[in-house]
């Protein structure tokens, strides 16, 4: 479920810019972090092309698994985006503007490390806004039969990850890796750097693909004998005198950060391909033999996921807990009274919105006379009920509500999208569409009855002070 999170949102406290080289294309590149507005999110801005067009951080945009994350949106093009979304989420931010001025961000050491100096350098900036998070209240699998590769996201207390991975070879078998919290990222994974097996660097060496690539930026396990003729390509290619294998398996001029370096990676990568949900996660991930295809998959399902709960927009409270306000409390601020105060609890009142509930039994008087066979709630009376609901968060707004009696202004957009029965409890959800000016409401209200959206409507009312003789 969608849900506010603790603190605010963050961006960067200013400018800081990295130049490399971008590991496929072989171009030099400059990256520039920037601050972004609140509820913006992170998205990349190609500066090297006519208007700056924009590439939101979106799993929509993918296009392209192989070798990193591609994202594509109307023809413009972000390569190997994995390694900076990293960065930003293990950092807690938000919302950031990612500027290159070519389609590859730099591939420095092949891990998030620089990216995530490059931030602490300007320093993180909280602002006014609340985050909101993805709560995982039900595990969520993705399978990819081909490869045998899953990725589950269960519940959690906090943002948790567990990779695993098997490559099936002697030199780098069974690898695992994992953080019990987010804010382990930068000690932990950040500085994990990629690898690829010696047979993939040929492969990509004589299709010119790794153009940017040296013995600095990517681990490279050596999967097969080194003849004399690929030593001198690896010679060429990496720009080196000499080039050997190590005890442990991989070429030379680079030692391990960790011994499971490249199952931190994966976790790192998974951390970067997740980020495109566009939404914080408060849930353990485990994914079995992860890469960026299976990655990207379960992303674009996490993500039709939220999307259909921000649609329906469910509030989800657990009623055994005491309500904000009881049935007296309400009373004491509405003038209505049974049998048409429609409303039992006040379940949750902020600044911006209301959660009220009432239970329907076959008691109510309108059952009478309203379909008498066939008992349904009228749907003037749920609008009712929504609007008694808004009235409890506008008179929350003065010190003596007691005194103030609430009246229908507008009522816009009205909608029935399902029967209200007997036996059913009603969650009524209101919130502000703009601020309260002159006791003036505006609000769009909601009701919903076992996670099903039954009627909505957007309100207007107004607060009158009433004329005491």
């Amino acid at each position: 479920m969608i849900s506010k999170a603790e603190g605010k949102q963050k961006t960067i406290a200013g400018e800081v810019s990295l130049t490399g080289v971008g590991l496929h294309t072989g171009k030099n590149v400059t990256l520039t972090f920037k601050p972004a507005d609140e509820n913006t999110g992170m998205f990349f801005k190609r500066v090297d092309l006519e208007g700056q067009p924009i590439i939101e951080a979106n799993a929509d945009y993918v296009v392209n698994t192989q070798r990193g994350t591609n994202l594509e949106k109307m023809g413009v093009h972000i390569q190997t985006s994995e390694h900076v979304l990293a960065a930003c989420v293990g950092l807690g931010i938000d919302n950031i503007c990612i500027e290159l001025n070519a389609s590859e961000p730099p591939i420095m050491d092949g891990s998030s490390k620089f990216f995530v100096e490059a931030i602490e350098k300007v320093g993180i900036q909280e602002q006014e806004a609340s985050r909101e998070e993805y709560v995982v209240t039900e595990v969520i699998s993705y399978v990819d039969d081909k490869s045998g590769s899953e990725i589950m996201l269960m519940p959690a207390d906090e943002y948790q990850l567990t990779t695993m991975v098997d490559f099936g070879t002697k030199i780098l078998g069974t690898q695992n890796a994992s953080i019990k919290s987010i804010s382990e990222f930068k000690d932990e994974i950040s500085d994990s750097r990629t690898f690829s097996f010696l047979h993939e660097i040929e492969m990509l060496l004589e299709h010119g693909l790794i153009k940017g690539g040296d013995l600095n930026n990517a681990i490279v396990y050596v999967d097969k004998e080194l003849s004399p003729e690929t030593m001198e390509k690896l010679r060429k290619a990496f720009n080196k005198d000499n080039i050997s294998v190590k005890s442990n398996g991989i070429l030379d001029n680079l030692t391990l950060h960790h011994p499971n370096e490249a199952a931190r990676h994966k976790l790192l990568d998974v951390i970067g391909d997740l980020a495109l949900v566009g939404m914080p996660i408060k849930g353990k991930v485990i994914a079995n033999k992860p890469g960026h295809f299976v990655n990207t998959q379960f992303a674009k399902k996490l993500k039709k996921i939220i999307k259909l709960e921000k649609r329906n927009n469910v509030p989800n409270f657990d009623l055994s807990k005491p309500p904000v306000k009881d049935i007296h409390q309400i009373m004491a601020m509405l003038p209505h009274r049974p049998p048409f105060l429609l409303v039992d609890k006040i379940l949750e009142i902020t600044d911006t919105g209301v959660v009220g509930l009432k239970n329907v039994t076959m008691n109510e008087p309108f059952f009478v006379g309203h379909f008498p066979g066939a008992p349904v709630m009228p749907g003037v009376l749920q609008v009712e009920a929504m609007a008694q609901t808004g009235g409890i968060l506008v008179l929350s707004t003065v010190p003596d509500p007691e005194n103030y009696l609430t009246y229908f202004m507008k009522i816009d957009n009205v909608r029935f999208k399902q029967q209200v029965l007997p036996g059913d409890t009603l969650i009524f959800k209101l919130d502000l569409l703009s601020p309260i000016r002159r006791g003036i409401c505006h609000m769009q209200g909601s009701a919903y009855v076992n996670g099903k959206l039954v009627s909505e409507a957007e309100l207007m009312a107004q607060i009158v002070k009433v004329k005491k003789d």
